[in-house]
């Protein structure tokens, strides 16, 4: 039996949810975007993921879009929130402001409705928008995906998790198991807190140990020792195994550099080291980097590609910018290599989007992930990508 579902939203988490439920669900998607609502209208997904799109061309979907937020809410059973909650940090907290707005939407128009947070939020915040609207069917569940690969992230999940015991909560989750490849994925049942939690500890984690990795990197690289050969001699330790090991500009994304800072605000009251360590970590790492750049003396250098890793379209908190603007600080002249941004965009930097050009004019080249134009011109280049992978 079909459910009907909505998705308020249509970026990485709303789009792959969408496809993943439409397969068995009818699922209408609402963004306030319109050239969103018509690409899903038209079977494009609205993110760069081949998932997505091989879905859209090739699965029979009862997939709907629309601009009108009474039509995608009415009569729906589930309501998925998949807003954007990005770090403020002059509140040192997310701004929920759109997961509030949307609530109070659907309150509006069809109480009857159990809504799913899939927003990442802080720590306490479901229980305080069900106490705050007398509403106990709002449920968090964390989602768990990677850019560029959130279809595949959700048909092979690691783990299912809902913020709530309810037989809505039995039932979203189920849904969710039934619609992924796996059927045989861990459901874990917890009160909202602590799902809130399990995303932030979560991503934070991560973003520890890509920490660990940068800073051995940053070390050999200080010693002149090979940081490959120590890394893959740490990672036959099946303690810790390998995954996540890869050195890079820092981490960076959507979600690593905006939960840690979230944890470690959630943390005001509560002693702690590590998390803070974590976040001032990264912003190191990015300095370092920088530094052993502009002691090569380049004149010009040449960015390739602002993406944090193959297969993504999210430059928005890439490590790189931070490291061009080191750069640019220090009276050096760069040159960006990014097919995904036009001459049309404001820009601070000179955009070369023939590549060859872009290849003869720089005289260093970094790039957080090599790829296979780059081999050429490996005599000018400067990574720390040393496994060749994201």
């Amino acid at each position: 039996m079909r459910t009907q579902i909505a998705v308020i939203g249509s970026g990485y988490v709303g789009m792959s949810l969408s496809v993943l439920l439409a397969q068995h669900h009818d699922v209408s998607v609402y963004d306030i975007d319109p050239n969103k609502v018509r690409s899903i209208k038209e079977k494009k997904s609205t993110v760069i993921d081949e998932d997505i799109q091989d879905f859209l061309n090739n699965t029979h979907l009862n997939l709907s879009s629309t601009e009108n937020i009474i039509e995608a809410v009415s009569q729906k059973e589930f309501v998925i929130i998949a807003t954007p909650t990005d770090y403020d940090d002059k509140t040192d907290k997310f701004d929920t402001s759109s997961v509030d707005h949307v609530i109070k939407q659907v309150l509006n128009i069809n109480s009857a409705a159990t809504i799913i947070i899939k927003s990442t939020v802080p720590v306490g915040y479901t229980n305080e928008k069900c106490i705050e609207h007398d509403f106990k069917n709002i449920i968090f569940s964390p989602e768990f995906l990677r850019e560029g690969k959130a279809l595949h992230d959700n048909l092979f999940p690691s783990r299912i998790i809902v913020g709530q015991k309810s037989k809505a909560a039995v039932k979203f989750a189920n849904i969710l198991k039934d619609c992924s490849k796996d059927k045989s994925v861990q459901l874990q049942f917890t009160d909202s807190s602590e799902a809130e939690a399990i995303k932030l500890f979560a991503n934070t984690y991560l973003a520890m140990r890509v920490a660990f990795f940068n800073e051995l990197d940053s070390y050999s690289l200080s010693n002149n020792l090979n940081s490959k050969d120590i890394i893959e001699g740490i990672s036959l330790d099946p303690r810790i195994q390998k995954g996540y090991n890869n050195p890079s500009f820092g981490y960076g994304g959507y979600c690593l550099p905006k939960d840690t800072k979230q944890l470690l605000a959630n943390f005001s009251d509560v002693p702690q080291d590590l998390i803070k360590a974590v976040v001032n970590s990264n912003e190191t790492r990015k300095s370092f980097i920088a530094s052993e750049i502009l002691k090569l003396k380049p004149e010009t250098v040449g960015v390739h590609r602002l993406v944090m890793k193959h297969g993504s379209d999210n430059f928005r908190f890439s490590a790189v910018k931070d490291i061009i603007n080191i750069l640019a600080r220090n009276k050096v002249k760069i040159i960006i290599y990014e097919p995904l941004l036009t001459k049309d965009e404001d820009l601070d930097f000179e955009l070369k989007n023939d590549l060859n050009l872009f290849k003869t004019t720089a005289d260093i080249i970094i790039t957080n992930r090599i790829s296979d134009d780059l081999i050429d011109v490996a005599h000018k280049l400067f990574t720390r990508d040393v496994f060749r992978e994201n």
